[in-house]
């Protein structure tokens, strides 16, 4: 393995930033539209048992539901296990569409981000040392780039915000609509380089695993996050997975050397 990457490409939520509260909190408000509880004030325990089961959602329609699984008290470990049955089980015994709740939610957050930008943004944390890492790379010879599926101007303004000054043309947002894996195939034939001298650094389990079946992308270095979004199970299996190496957050503050 390279000592150093040809170019280094990190995935935003979960791996440089925690939006845990705000993910909470616009998933609350999109809950007391549809489920129209008796009473608008979350109860107090709720957001500390969203928190940790944040890692079974992929799509951000998912989080009310959420919520209606805790209010219906189902068990985490249910969750943990068997989410995809669950979520599909409260769709159909209460009548819903995914698409209603997701244009829901999108609607909270678009009007919330207009209304009140900054206490927005307010809501996300870095995670520690990962500022410190991106102002390094920045100011080494290796090219960094973000490819996230939050919106790449509210990653610029977040990064604004702890004083990174982060190219817009180096951040690859929702607004791209384009899979991940396209994204680095773009980069690797852009900068001319080899996959092997290419580290990819995500914490979705699933993502690393679609972009090692791109038969041109199966040499690229994936990192699993473990501070990020996933689930201990997910880590297991990162762990038995040749391709895939799971990073630790002080090991990705450290030089790229250590990253073994």
């Amino acid at each position: 393995m390279a000592i150093n990457p040809s170019i280094l490409a990190l995935d935003f939520d979960g791996v440089i930033c925690d939006g845990l509260i705000e993910y909470f909190q616009v998933a609350w408000r999109t809950y007391c539209q549809v489920w129209q509880p008796v009473n608008n004030i979350a109860p107090e325990s709720l957001a500390n048992q969203f928190y940790p089961l944040r890692a079974v959602i992929e799509t951000g329609w998912e989080m009310p539901v959420l919520i209606r699984a805790l209010i219906r008290e189902i068990p985490a470990e249910n969750i943990y296990r068997e989410w995809g049955t669950i979520v599909k089980q409260i769709l159909q015994e209460e009548d819903l569409q995914p698409a209603e709740i997701g244009a829901k939610l999108d609607k909270n957050r678009d009007e919330w981000i207009g209304n009140d930008l900054d206490g927005w943004l307010s809501l996300h944390r870095f995670y520690p040392g990962v500022v410190e890492k991106i102002q390094a790379t920045l100011k080494s010879d290796i090219p960094l780039y973000i490819i996230t599926t939050k919106e790449g101007r509210f990653v610029q303004k977040l990064l604004q915000q702890s004083g990174v000054d982060f190219g817009r043309e180096a951040i690859f947002g929702k607004e791209v609509k384009r899979p991940k894996y396209e994204i680095l195939r773009e980069l690797i034939q852009s900068h001319q380089v080899s996959p092997k001298t290419v580290w990819f650094v995500e914490d979705r389990l699933k993502t690393l695993q679609v972009v090692d079946k791109q038969a041109d992308l199966e040499e690229v270095k994936l990192y699993l996050a473990d501070w990020g979004y996933n689930t201990t199970l997910e880590r297991e299996n990162a762990q038995k997975d040749p391709r895939i190496q799971l990073i630790s957050l002080p090991k990705f503050a450290q030089d790229f050397s250590m990253w073994k």
